[in-house]
């Protein structure tokens, strides 16, 4: 019940900071270029609550269906202007006023992320060190000469402050054959300059990145042995005899020194069975689990149904935390945006190529699902997710298609190379066809979610 009320709450908390900042968007830049407002909607459909402000009496309303909101202006287009408001309707602006208006929208969406991540580094990321452990052979980190201890500071000229910090770097170059490493060395040669390391990445897949693309690159840390926390009742660790306090050595002859090691090795093998060794009660034993074969981001995978924990001493001691002054602060927060916004892209061209599954596609359920467990996270993570929600909203918004502010720019740049407005004809048509592809996404959304939920 308190997870549910969790996932609720953060929803509307993220759907109401999102949906505000994009409609005071449009409303501050209308307003500037002298446009009427004659509403300001947090939702869509029927009117619950309204009260009206103002010399123009806009009125400012709260409606039935929370999954958007709209700014109602003065138009010709869409009903009677009264003729002493008719310089000040928005269809009469000159094209470059009414780009700026529609642009308006996504823009906020854009900066509210950049001043949400700027906060994030002031107030400080919590991390660890993207410091190696030995790479499993045959994997593309074992090929790059990686080894035990070593420090990467920075990828293809980048710098890495931390390993969440390495693994973005990585997931942004996905698509590339290969990558830089700069790496401080460990051992008999700690103290000396950084040095290089090209990195293959070229053979992985996109189930590969849509999983744990770090084990199989090669790539892991050192948190010791992990130990059960909770093995799921019913599920195959639980049903095999792997007990609440169980440390784990290794599986598959594989040593582990993560809880993502165990997610890795089980996650590639579903219904393979697995020798677990493990150490209970000061002694070594050995038991057999068989991972259930599960569907997960349109891929099969093997699950244990283990919750895992490590030493809090070893955790302490390869954390971390990045945190930047005010300025530097700004500026990483809108470097953050800007590679983000660029990634959304990619990966929408990816989705519409075929690259990259359709699985990715996620609606409300998946969005409140998020949302509560980001808030459950604390503070700090709930942020970071309004930011990165914020970035998809203002890029996709952006996209060419009717309906979207995307699709009333592409108008509006027709009309500058055209001479003169869109035909109504014109506008209803891609009105049509914009209505229909919404539709479909929203549809594949909605499935996608139910999907995850049975």
């Amino acid at each position: 019940m308190i997870e549910l009320s969790y996932k609720i709450l953060g929803f509307l908390v993220t759907l109401g900071v999102l949906v505000v900042f994009h409609e005071l968007g449009h409303y501050i830049v209308a307003r500037w270029c002298g446009v009427k407002v004659l509403r300001f909607s947090v939702g869509f459909g029927r009117v619950i609550a309204a009260r009206r402000y103002g010399k123009d009496q806009t009125e400012w309303a709260l409606s039935a269906i929370p999954l958007g909101g709209y700014v109602k202006m003065a138009d010709e287009r869409e009903g009677d202007v009264a003729p002493r408001d008719l310089a000040r309707a928005f269809n009469r602006q000159n094209v470059w006023k009414r780009i700026a208006i529609v642009a308006a929208g996504p823009t906020a969406n854009l900066l509210l992320a950049v001043l949400l991540f700027a906060g994030t580094y002031m107030a400080g990321v919590p991390g660890q060190r993207a410091q190696l452990a030995e790479p499993a052979p045959g994997t593309p980190a074992a090929a790059a000469r990686l080894r035990e201890g070593d420090l990467v500071v920075a990828v293809d000229g980048d710098p890495v402050k931390s390993w969440q910090d390495l693994r973005w770097r990585l997931t942004k170059a996905q698509g590339q054959d290969s990558v830089t490493l700069s790496v401080l060395p460990a051992g008999p040669r700690a103290g000396d300059p950084p040095v290089e390391r090209k990195l293959a990445i070229g053979q992985l897949t996109a189930s590969d990145w849509e999983g744990n693309a770090m084990s199989v690159l090669g790539l892991r840390t050192d948190l010791g042995s992990p130990q059960i926390a909770e093995a799921v009742p019913g599920k195959p660790g639980e049903r095999a005899g792997l007990r609440t306090g169980d440390r784990i050595l290794s599986i598959g002859g594989n040593v582990v020194r993560s809880p993502s090691d165990v997610a890795a090795i089980t996650n590639a093998r579903p219904g393979v069975p697995l020798a677990f060794v493990i150490e209970r009660g000061g002694a070594r034993q050995e038991i057999t689990v068989t991972p259930e074969a599960t569907e997960q981001g349109g891929r099969t995978v093997g699950i244990a149904g283990l919750k895992l924990t490590v030493d809090p001493a070893v955790v302490e001691k390869v954390s971390l935390t990045v945190r930047y002054g005010p300025f530097e602060a700004l500026a990483q927060g809108a470097r953050k945006t800007w590679e983000l916004s660029i990634f959304t892209l990619k990966m929408l061209g990816r989705i519409f190529i075929g690259e990259a599954s359709l699985k990715n596609i996620s609606g409300p359920i998946t969005l409140a699902d998020f949302a509560g467990q980001s808030a459950q996270a604390g503070l700090l993570v709930f942020v970071g997710y309004l930011a990165l929600i914020s970035i998809s909203l203002g890029v996709l918004n952006l996209l060419p298609v009717p309906l979207l502010d995307g699709g009333h720019l592409l108008y509006y740049f027709a009309e500058i190379f055209k001479g003169s407005p869109v035909s109504d004809r014109a506008f209803e048509v891609g009105q049509r066809i914009g209505m229909a592809m919404l539709a479909v996404l929203m549809a594949l959304a909605l499935f996608n979610d139910v999907s995850r939920l049975f």
